[in-house]
C-alpha cells in the first residue's frame, strides 16, 4: 500500500489546524457510525409514510446503509493513500452530508433507499480518511490512546443512535434523523478546509470490478436471510440469493488474491493478529447491530413503549460505552487488546445470558433494563477499542487506513447480516420467546467474538 509521498511545509495556521484534528476524526467517525443506527425507531414512521411497503422492505434502510459502507470501506483505505487524506475527507464530509439532506426530502421508499445507499458510500470515505488523519502526526506510543478516543466517539454514537433517533422521530418525524447530519457536516467541511494540504500518492485506483462483486454478494446474502421469512429458507428464490451472493464474494476474494490493486487488501490478512482481529470485528459487528435494532422493538412491540420512551430508555448504554472506550485505549498501551476484545465480549455474553433468563413481559426499566444495558454499553465500548487497536497496530504505521478500513468492513458485514438474521427470525405478530431466541443468537456470536480475541497478542503491539 503506498503512503502519501511528502509532508509539505506548514502553512500558517497549520499547527491550530493540527489540533484540530482529533475534534474533526472524532466527529467523521461520530456521523458514520450514528447513522448506522440512529434509523432504527424510524421504521414504524417510515411504515406510516410508505403503508404499502413490508417490514422486511424497510429494514433495507438500515441494512442497504450497512451493505455499501462495508463494501466500500476497503478501497476507500487505497483511495485515500492515492489522492491524500485531506481531500477524501472533504469529500466524504460533502457528499455524506449532500445525501443526509436527500433522505430527508425523498418522496418515496425506492429514492431513499438510493440516497441511503450513497450516505453509505460516503460514510466509508470518512473512516478510512478520518484515522489517517489522526494518526499521521501521532507518536507510536500515543497511537493506541489516539485510537481509543476515535473508538469512543464511533461506539458512543452507534449505541446513542437508536435513543437520539427514538426523540427525532417524535418529535419531527422520521426525516429529521436525517437532517441532524446537514449543520454537523457543513462544520466538518469548513474547518477540514484549513486542514494542512498533503500530497498525493502514486499508484492507480482499487479494482473496480471487484469492488461491485464484493457489494453485490454481500448484498445478495443478506437479501436472501432477510426474505427467508417470506420465501423460505429452502425456497428457490432465498436459495439463489444466498449461493449467488456467496459465490460474488468468493469471486471478490479470488480477483483481490491476484490484482495488482485489489478491491480487499487480503495480503493483511496472513497475519495472524490481524486475521483475527477481523473474526472478532465480524463477530462482534453482527451480535451488536442485532442487539441495538431489537431493543427498541421490544420496547415498542412488547412493553408498548413511545418511541420516545423507546429512545430515551435505549441512550444509557452509550454514556458506558464512551467511558470504556476512553478507558480501553488508554489500558491497551500496557496490556495489549487480548484482555479488551475477550473481556468485552465476556461482558456482552454476561448481558446476553441476563436477558435471555430474565426478559420479563411487563416492563421493569429500573429492575432490568438499565442495569443490563449498562453492562452492555461497556462491553460495546472495550469491543470497539480492542479491536480497532488490534487491527490498525498489528499492520504497521504505513497501512493504518488500510488496515482500518479492512477491520471496520468486518464490522458493518457483521451488522448487515446481524440485521438481516434479526428480520428472519421476528414474525409479523412477535412473542416473549422470539425475542429470546435473537438475544440467544447475539449472545452466541458474541461468545464467538472472545474466542477470536484469544487469539490476539497479549502483549501490545509494536509500533
Amino acid at each position: 500500500m503506498t503512503t502519501e509521498t511528502a509532508r509539505p511545509s506548514a502553512p500558517p495556521g497549520a499547527p491550530a489546524a493540527r489540533r484540530a484534528v482529533p475534534w474533526l476524526a472524532a466527529g467523521a467517525t461520530f456521523l458514520a457510525m450514528l447513522d448506522a443506527t440512529v434509523a432504527n425507531l424510524a421504521v414504524a414512521d417510515l411504515h406510516a409514510d410508505f403503508p404499502g411497503s413490508s417490514l422486511s422492505g424497510l429494514t433495507w434502510v438500515i441494512t442497504l446503509y450497512a451493505v455499501l459502507f462495508a463494501a466500500l470501506l476497503a478501497p476507500a483505505g487505497r483511495v485515500a493513500d492515492l489522492v491524500g487524506r485531506r481531500s477524501l475527507y472533504l469529500w466524504g464530509t460533502g457528499l455524506f452530508t449532500l445525501a443526509s439532506l436527500a433522505c430527508a426530502i425523498a418522496p418515496n421508499l425506492p429514492v431513499l433507499l438510493v440516497t441511503r445507499a450513497a450516505q453509505g458510500a460516503a460514510a466509508a470515505a470518512l473512516i478510512p480518511a478520518s484515522l489517517a488523519l489522526l494518526l499521521h502526526d501521532t507518536p507510536p506510543e500515543r497511537r493506541a490512546r489516539s485510537i481509543g478516543l476515535w473508538s469512543a466517539a464511533g461506539a458512543f454514537a452507534a449505541a446513542i443512535g437508536p435513543g437520539l433517533g427514538g426523540v427525532l422521530v417524535e418529535a419531527s418525524g422520521w426525516r429529521s434523523v436525517f437532517v441532524i447530519n446537514v449543520p454537523i457536516g457543513l462544520a466538518m467541511l469548513l474547518a477540514g478546509r484549513r486542514l494542512p494540504r498533503a500530497e498525493a500518492g502514486t499508484g492507480r485506483l482499487p479494482d473496480l470490478a471487484g469492488t461491485v462483486l464484493l457489494g453485490a454478494g454481500v448484498g445478495g446474502v443478506a437479501l436472501g436471510v432477510t426474505q427467508s421469512r417470506d420465501w423460505g429458507w429452502t425456497g428457490a428464490g432465498t436459495l439463489a440469493l444466498l449461493l449467488g451472493g456467496a459465490a460474488l464474494a468468493a469471486l471478490a476474494l479470488w480477483r483481490s488474491a491476484r490484482h495488482p490493486v485489489p478491491a480487499l487488501e487480503i495480503s493483511l490478512w496472513r497475519d495472524r493478529r490481524f486475521a483475527a482481529a477481523n473474526a472478532a470485528s465480524f463477530l462482534y459487528g453482527t451480535s451488536l447491530y442485532a442487539w441495538l435494532l431489537l431493543g427498541v422493538l421490544f420496547l415498542t412491540g412488547q412493553w408498548h413503549y413511545s418511541i420516545l420512551e423507546a429512545g430515551l430508555a435505549s441512550t444509557p448504554g452509550a454514556f458506558t460505552a464512551t467511558a470504556a472506550a476512553v478507558a480501553t485505549g488508554r489500558l491497551t498501551a500496557r496490556t495489549g487488546v487480548r484482555p479488551a476484545v475477550a473481556g468485552g465480549a465476556l461482558v456482552v455474553v454476561a448481558s446476553g445470558v441476563w436477558a435471555i433468563a430474565a426478559l420479563p413481559a411487563e416492563p421493569r426499566f429500573l429492575a432490568f433494563w438499565l442495569p443490563v444495558g449498562l453492562l452492555v454499553g461497556a462491553g460495546i465500548g472495550m469491543l470497539s477499542t480492542g479491536t480497532a487497536t488490534a487491527a490498525a497496530l498489528s499492520a504497521g504505521p504505513l497501512r493504518f487506513a488500510g488496515a482500518t478500513g479492512l477491520n471496520t468492513t468486518a464490522r458493518q458485514l457483521g451488522g448487515a447480516l446481524g440485521i438481516a438474521v434479526l428480520a428472519a427470525l421476528l414474525p409479523e405478530r412477535t412473542a416473549l420467546g422470539d425475542y429470546t431466541a435473537v438475544y440467544l443468537f447475539c449472545t452466541i456470536t458474541a461468545a464467538g467474538t472472545g474466542a477470536a480475541g484469544l487469539l490476539l497478542a497479549g502483549r501490545p503491539a509494536k509500533p
